[in-house]
């Protein structure tokens, strides 16, 4: 830490040399109270470590909620020039690909459904599938999966699980270009069978929420949001099928090292060159998964909508249970962006890390270009969540990235040693919240106290300027796998 350099209250600098192969210098979002937990997390390391990548450009970064991940720290942004021999790393993406957020308005008052909300949960547990395994109940045939991986959210507004609105308020509009069906093995597709239209396991979630604080009232109005309404936030990802892209290239990249002649500090980096047969195949299977990973979203929305209109007796459109936006948290892309003044297409690799897209950028829906991106923040299922807005800042100083939630403090194995004896759906009950769980140890590993505090970490972003608060919405109920 003492080779640490202090840019200001919210930002410091690893200098080049903290490790010997850097090639550019890292910075850390957070402040002096947070520094200590990054330190013992060795994010430090890891941000040095990323910033060997050939072909890196300008920094490598670490959002507040970083903590030890695999190769890069999650809660790591970095960007390479293909141009200038930039790689792609699964590191920089993760095994959970887009793993990702979505969030609801409706029209309901969190008063008026005060006393409903443990039925609802019920329901919602029976409807919505959940856990390790689970399979969904949408039944999809071997050339419908290749055209779900292909056509992502879209796939899923065809078959009448969604409509077109539902599309322009995701990012990439639910679909990233350049995916490959071809490019999945055969054993991503098994362990991806079946499983469209689930939550898993871990911290991904469906919480029904109430929106208890506004910070910005003519965003919040351009959202279609007001205090004491109620929301609905759902966290999931590519289940097995991304897991396994992830590791089938990890395996392609370590022979890929060796062929390009490529040095790292740590072999869970291992990369190939963006414009390589090796990168162009990781980024179609990548593509792939993070398509699968909208259309899991999608369809998860759906059987929400579903489980709303049959406990209210009302249609989800007059419910006004209109989707916000989606947001990819795991996963690489090509954007344009100024580099020494000059537009450049880069590789952006975001792990753990939210994209916050400034005004009037071209990638944002026409609702929302007068304000920025929509970017959600979960926090731990028994503090609160946030909707934020992206600015012109993070895209001139992080490619346009912020954090992704609260981050871990403690491992999971940590967490149940630390929750033994005690009754965690008891104590969240006591608190208000309603729990539904498949597995009680899920609650274990997911307690408050192995996340940091979400408004501690979303109070950096928006005081370092890389996103600004709009509104904080605190859990009702709880639906973990």
């Amino acid at each position: 830490m003492a080779n640490l350099k202090k840019i200001d209250d919210y930002r410091w600098e690893i200098p080049i040399g903290y490790v010997d192969c850097m090639r550019v210098p890292g910075i850390i979002y957070c402040d002096e109270k947070m520094l200590q937990s990054l330190e013992k997390e060795q994010v430090m390391k890891q941000v040095a470590n990323v910033a060997c990548l050939p072909g890196i450009v300008k920094y490598s970064f670490a959002m507040p909620d970083a903590h030890w991940g695999y190769g890069f720290a999650i809660g790591g942004v970095a960007a390479t020039n293909p141009d200038e021999g930039g790689v792609i790393s699964p590191g920089g993406v993760g095994y959970d690909i887009n793993c990702g957020v979505r969030l609801l308005r409706t029209n309901l008052k969190a008063e008026d459904i005060k006393n409903k909300i443990p039925r609802l949960m019920d329901i919602l547990f029976a409807d919505v599938p959940c856990g390790v395994g689970i399979g969904g109940k949408i039944k999809i045939s071997p050339g419908q999966e290749k055209e779900l991986l292909k056509s992502g959210s879209r796939w899923a507004v065809k078959q009448g699980y969604g409509v077109d609105d539902d599309l322009m308020s995701t990012e990439e509009g639910g679909c990233l270009k350049g995916a490959d069906p071809d490019k999945v093995s055969p054993r991503a597709y098994e362990r991806g069978k079946g499983q469209s239209g689930t939550l898993g396991s871990g911290n991904h979630f469906l919480e029904i929420q109430k929106v208890d604080e506004i910070y910005d009232e003519e965003k919040a109005k351009i959202f279609g949001i007001e205090k004491g309404q109620v929301t609905v936030m759902i966290h999931s990802g590519s289940r097995g099928l991304g897991h396994q892209v992830c590791d089938d290239n990890l395996r392609v990249m370590q022979k890929a090292v060796s062929k390009y002649g490529i040095k790292l500090p740590d072999r869970q980096l291992v990369s190939a060159p963006v414009n390589s047969p090796e990168g162009k195949d990781y980024f179609s299977a990548m593509a792939s998964a993070a398509n699968y990973a909208w259309c899991n979203r999608q369809i998860l929305m759906h059987l929400v909508r579903e489980t709303f209109r049959k406990f209210f007796g009302r249609d989800w459109q007059d419910l006004g249970m209109e989707l916000i936006y989606d947001v990819a948290h795991n996963i690489a892309k090509f954007e344009k962006h100024k580099v020494n003044g000059k537009e450049t297409l880069l590789c952006v690799h975001r792990k753990g890390a939210t994209r916050a897209f400034p005004p009037n950028h071209s990638d944002i829906p026409v609702k929302y270009k007068k304000i920025g991106q929509p970017v959600i923040i979960p926090g731990d299922m028994g503090r609160a969540s946030y909707l934020l807005v992206g600015t012109e800042k993070a895209f001139n100083e992080t490619w346009g990235s912020t954090c992704h939630g609260a981050g871990r403090t403690m491992s999971r194995h940590q967490a149940i040693k630390f929750a033994e004896g005690r009754l965690i759906h008891k104590e969240m009950e006591g608190r208000g919240i309603i729990v539904r769980a498949r597995d009680k140890s899920t609650l274990a590993e997911e307690m408050s106290e192995a996340y940091k505090d979400i408004n501690m970490v979303v109070d950096i972003v928006h005081k370092a300027g890389i996103s600004q608060k709009v509104v904080k919405m605190k859990p009702l109920g709880v639906l973990k796998g």
